[in-house]
């Protein structure tokens, strides 16, 4: 497979160790707006900053080169890059993380939305932590984890910090040096407390989630999620 990479920050560099070590070739390594001839290579992995990935993800869409993108921060355009997806019948798959845990952390999040939805005693927050040079807050990850819980609650809406009205989500955003990412999802009633977390010890789940997504997508027609490719339904 031959790949180009879109973001050649350090997310970019740690995917292109991880498609080496599956027998793949980069082709094409660049940073930030990429408008550039595409068209040698088999699938785009897009990791850039929010102001150059609808631009980036266009040019694929464009040229007939499925991509794959983890930017977070841009989706105020995610409807117009479907629309485009679909327009050209193209392949695109977005995902505020591709970690296979943290997707099944996706999952998890929901069902115990579901299950708690009743129990009128529990508040709810949430805190997600990551390193200081991330962009972005909260995390598109935690974004993500707010939804499913909205979809599966009486919860309205998230706020990011401590003090927000009872029917949204608090997600409170920490930076800290050289953590990869940690969300934790907190219920909490008088007589006791239920949490789930996600911990990331390095970035290679999140690239290696990226390449098992491009060698998925290869060949496809469609906008796609994580969830197709772990066949979670």
């Amino acid at each position: 497979m031959k790949i180009a990479i879109l973001g050649y920050g350090r997310m970019g560099k740690e995917i292109e160790k991880i498609a080496i070590s599956r027998g793949h070739e980069v082709l094409i390594k660049k940073d930030v707006d990429a408008l550039i001839d595409i068209t040698s290579v088999d699938v785009a992995i897009e990791f850039s900053v929010p102001d150059a990935a609808f631009n980036n993800i266009s040019n694929c869409i464009k040229n007939n080169v499925p991509v794959i993108s983890g930017t977070t921060g841009w989706l105020d355009k995610y409807e117009d890059a479907v629309s485009l997806c679909n327009k050209e019948k193209g392949a695109f798959m977005y995902a505020s993380n591709f970690s296979l845990g943290v997707n099944v952390f996706f999952e998890l999040n929901k069902q115990l939305a579901k299950m708690m939805r009743n129990l009128e005693d529990y508040t709810i927050s949430m805190e997600e932590i990551h390193h200081t040079k991330k962009l972005d807050a909260p995390s598109g990850t935690a974004i993500t984890l707010a939804k499913g819980i909205i979809e599966n609650s009486s919860k309205e809406n998230w706020e990011l910090g401590e003090n927000t009205s009872k029917e949204n989500i608090p997600i409170v955003a920490k930076r800290i040096p050289d953590v990869p990412g940690t969300h934790t999802i907190l219920y909490t009633a008088e007589v006791d407390s239920i949490k789930i977390k996600h911990t990331a010890h390095s970035r290679k789940g999140f690239a290696l989630g990226a390449i098992i997504a491009a060698e998925w997508i290869l060949g496809k027609t469609g906008v796609f999620s994580m969830k197709d490719v772990l066949n979670i339904r």
